[in-house]
């Protein structure tokens, strides 16, 4: 609907995008103080239990996914009163901004700077500055990892406890990896949109989208560099057997590279960080779904933080696909699958 809109000229795509992904303000939660604030000029949303405690909680930082260009602290409002409630903590959702009318790295140092700045003043939210957590799902996911990341060499703030990545994009390297293939054409995630996105999150733009496909912006020593992280063989041989055709090899295009090189930064790209960094990454919780082109970046991101000696608990839903936690609750269209995804998130927690 949103092509032939803006084959129409009426509004583009990502317009009607936005319009139906908004979500709605919903009225008071008898269990939760629930604050619209900014954190360092970015804005967020603050949800605190009623509840006494018998200490301080922990603090669970949020990031949206909708593909760095859809999502808002609406759309997500039920998933984070969901989370507040059930695992008893403070959750601060994020609205970084979004492209393409702000590309990379804006959304990456929205979330980072309202992650340092609620460290820097957890005191006023009763959080115990041990107990920190930053999650997100699909595209906040990718934005959690990379604020992780980031965070993980920091001397100055306390260390995260923990990160939650929910069907997280985390390379734009390599979209032929199994799960591309054989979900390629499964809502809410096309194979082609995904490059879509991230293209739109780069530059603004879905320029050279097939070349990115084919896998032709990625010059031969680069693949052969991150080919020991961003590689087939990493992903367990039964996640292979639903159709995966070898694809026959593209010739590099130079002029392709040069607008793209950026997909080879680790703030935009975790699963490319050198192991010096990821060693030092903390406890972490990995959500994936059978039927998602997502699914084996979490995979390969889940053998990289055990190689490194990371403790992970990897929650895998077999009849789930991409998006599907946001969905709890949403419009009559919630799945079980969903809520026991958002469950093993809450008992994950809960177990810190």
């Amino acid at each position: 609907q949103g092509k032939i809109l803006e084959k129409t000229g009426l509004c583009s795509q990502i317009t009607f995008g936005r319009y139906v992904r908004q979500g709605r303000k919903l009225g008071v939660d008898p269990k939760l103080f629930i604050w619209d604030l900014q954190f360092n000029k970015v804005p967020v949303r603050v949800y605190q239990p009623k509840a006494t405690s018998d200490g301080r909680r922990r603090g669970i930082i949020f990031f949206h996914g909708g593909g760095w260009v859809f999502g808002s602290l609406d759309t997500y409002e039920k998933v984070c009163r969901y989370i507040s409630r059930e695992s008893e903590s403070v959750v601060v959702s994020v609205q970084y901004r979004l492209a393409p009318e702000h590309k990379y790295p804006a959304a990456y140092e929205d979330c980072l700077n309202a992650t340092i700045h609620f460290m820097k003043n957890i005191e006023h939210y009763g959080v115990d500055p041990a107990n920190v957590i930053v999650c997100g799902d699909s595209a906040g996911g990718n934005l959690a990892a990379a604020v992780s990341q980031t965070l993980a060499g920091r001397s100055d703030l306390p260390r995260l406890r923990a990160q939650i990545l929910i069907y997280p994009g985390l390379q734009a390297l390599d979209f032929n990896l199994p799960s591309y293939h054989q979900n390629r054409g499964v809502p809410l995630l096309f194979r082609e949109r995904a490059a879509f996105f991230a293209l739109q999150y780069l530059n603004g733009d879905a320029l050279h989208m097939q070349e990115v496909l084919e896998g032709s912006h990625i010059p031969p020593d680069m693949r052969l560099k991150y080919g020991k992280w961003v590689n087939p063989d990493n992903i367990p041989e039964k996640f292979k057997v639903r159709g995966v055709k070898p694809l026959r090899p593209t010739d590099f295009i130079a002029e392709v590279y040069e607008t793209v090189k950026r997909f080879c930064e680790p703030n935009l790209c975790p699963l490319l960080a050198e192991d010096a960094i990821v060693h030092q990454l903390p406890e972490s919780f990995i959500l994936t779904c059978e039927y998602d082109v997502l699914r084996d970046d979490g995979l390969l991101y889940k053998k990289r933080l055990e190689d490194n000696g990371v403790r992970v608990t990897w929650y895998h839903l077999e009849d789930g696909f991409h998006g599907i936690i946001s969905l709890f609750d949403y419009c009559g269209l919630s799945f079980p699958a969903g809520k026991r995804g958002l469950d093993s998130v809450v008992n994950f927690l809960k177990s810190l």
